[in-house]
């Protein structure tokens, strides 16, 4: 008896008669990465200020597609630069 044999499943393929995929969805290169990619450094706000909310949070690398270690690097200098007042910490 094979694992998909007596649980309704004939052929062991999804319900419908097709297979079911989840939608493909283009895997986003790191934009902090490459050769030609800004270097991150708390002096620079203008930079800073793209990977933060309208009310001042530092958006979640999902939605940016920053890789694990950039944005490691990101909040640190977003960190930094909050405490030396170049970055609001909050915005109302």
């Amino acid at each position: 008896m094979s694992m998909d044999e007596g649980r309704g499943r004939p052929g062991g393929g999804g319900g419908g008669g097709f297979a079911r995929r989840p939608f493909f969805r283009r895997r986003k290169s790191c934009p902090l990465s490459g050769r030609s990619a800004p270097k991150v450094d708390y002096k620079d706000v203008k930079l800073l200020q793209r990977f933060l909310s309208e009310r001042g949070k530092i958006v979640p690398s999902r939605i940016t597609a920053i890789s694990a270690k950039k944005q490691r690097a990101l909040s640190r200098a977003i960190k930094r630069a909050r405490i030396l007042a170049l970055l609001p910490f909050t915005e109302h």
